[in-house]
């Protein structure tokens, strides 16, 4: 599986981190990190191909490249407005736009709390084009104790969506 990670901003940043982290090894990884949002050093055991957002020619930019799945973790406010009009001015939202036009997997992990109208709408204007809208979340049915085991439910779940296999939080039965 070629999957495209695209970092927005600096909040949750961490989660980005563990999502990276948790990954299984076979999946072909490339990042997209903006400005905001730089995690090299967690990437030195893995390989990866890393991107500026500004390398808008990138292969992953293409939609005969082949990426199976795209996920913003975190996504920005800023970000989510431009997938939602179609602006397509950097990489982040131009993989995006692919991910879109050749109807693959794209989940966008918005990171603003609470929430206003605009993005709100946004949201449900992506959702309706079979964008996965998954904000992290807590999901208090999970039995979590501990920040990295809720980490680890809400990554389980984002993996879940994307169709990456995983055993990273406990299931019903």
């Amino acid at each position: 599986m070629k999957l495209t990670l695209a970092i927005t901003g600096a909040s949750g940043i961490n989660l980005a981190k563990k999502f990276i982290e948790y990954l299984p090894k076979e999946i072909e990884l490339y990042v997209v990190t903006t400005k905001h949002a730089k995690l090299v050093e967690l990437l030195e055991d893995r390989e990866v191909t890393i991107y500026s957002n500004n390398e808008v020619g990138a292969s992953i930019a293409s939609g005969s490249f082949g990426v199976d799945a795209t996920a913003i973790i975190p996504c920005s406010m800023n970000t989510l407005a431009k997938i939602a009009c179609g602006i397509a001015d950097n990489l982040v939202t131009r993989v995006a736009s692919v991910a879109l036009k050749e109807q693959k997997k794209l989940l966008l992990a918005p990171r603003e709390m609470p929430f206003s109208a605009i993005p709100l709408e946004n949201m449900l204007k992506l959702s309706r084009l079979n964008v996965i809208i998954s904000p992290p979340v807590m999901g208090y049915y999970s039995d979590a104790s501990t920040i990295e085991e809720m980490e680890r439910f809400i990554i389980g779940k984002w993996y879940d969506s994307l169709g990456i296999e995983n055993s990273l939080y406990k299931r019903w039965s």
